[in-house]
């Protein structure tokens, strides 16, 4: 598969960011069923409460003539990788600013064609129960992905316990922006399903709500979360070609109802919330 191919080029290429050239859309499958009139989707998606909000969707379409097929992913890159190769035909993994910095990144041309919900990043800790606790020098692990690790500084520069440098773009941050550090914390960066691992070897971790939840980690162990300002809200992504695919727009609809509203807001408890 196309999405192979790209992911070993992807590793290969680590040391220098993981930089890969030239994944192009690839929409012939997408287009072969819309044209024979099979109305069947590939959607990716990472395990957790995202997998069953999705199983709630794929439920509901079926009843409207939409065959949504399901394929799970352990991580943020690969879903990509397996879109912009043609391999799945939409994923619901991620908020733009991730996908901005992938297509930056990959030479991709990925867009956005909905939103789905926000899945607010939350500061956990086992040791203290707040954020004032936090001790001099104590160590906090944050996602290690760009935009993610962007999104955490601003989640603990709002909590006050660091202040980014003047100028910084907030979206493109990283630890060594960070200008102001009056505790002296430990900023290290972790690969994204290690964090709520990692709570037994750090002071605090922000970790990604899929993550947490695919875990089993409480919210009460939280002690600081995003509110709804938060401009990271996820949506579904597509190849910039199949942005009108009727059947990709009919998925869009199928998730933007009040009764998946009402199912993030019963099912999730606060871990993902509406988006739409």
């Amino acid at each position: 598969m196309k999405w192979k191919k790209l992911f070993i080029t992807l590793c290969a290429a680590a040391a220098v960011a993981g930089a890969v050239a030239g994944c192009g859309g690839d929409s012939a499958k997408s287009e072969a069923a819309a044209d024979s009139g099979k109305k069947e989707i590939i959607v990716g998606i990472n395990p957790g409460y995202s997998e069953k909000i999705l199983e709630f969707v794929q439920e509901r379409a079926k009843k409207n003539g939409l065959d949504i097929k399901i394929q799970t992913f352990s991580d943020y890159v690969t879903p990509d990788l397996a879109l912009a190769g043609g391999d799945i035909d939409l994923n619901v993994i991620q908020h733009k600013p991730f996908l901005d910095a992938f297509n930056e990144k990959n030479g991709t041309n990925l867009i956005s064609i909905g939103n789905t919900y926000l899945a607010p990043l939350r500061l956990y800790s086992y040791k203290v129960k707040s954020v004032a606790e936090l001790p001099e020098g104590a160590t906090i692990a944050i996602p290690n992905d760009p935009s993610n690790g962007a999104r955490a500084l601003l989640l603990l520069e709002k909590q006050g316990m660091i202040k980014l440098k003047e100028g910084v773009d907030p979206l493109k941050a990283i630890p060594q922006d960070i200008g102001e550090n009056p505790k002296n914390f430990n900023i290290i960066e972790l690969e994204a399903p290690q964090l709520p691992r990692s709570l037994d070897d750090t002071d605090a971790s922000v970790v990604n709500a899929g993550f947490a939840s695919d875990a089993g980690l409480k919210q009460e162990f939280a002690i600081a979360v995003e509110d709804d300002t938060s401009p990271y809200v996820n949506i579904v992504a597509a190849r910039a070609e199949d942005k009108d695919n009727p059947l990709y727009q009919q998925f869009v609809k199928e998730f933007q109802t009040e009764e998946v509203r009402q199912f993030i807001i019963d099912t999730c408890k606060g871990a993902l919330v509406p988006g739409f």
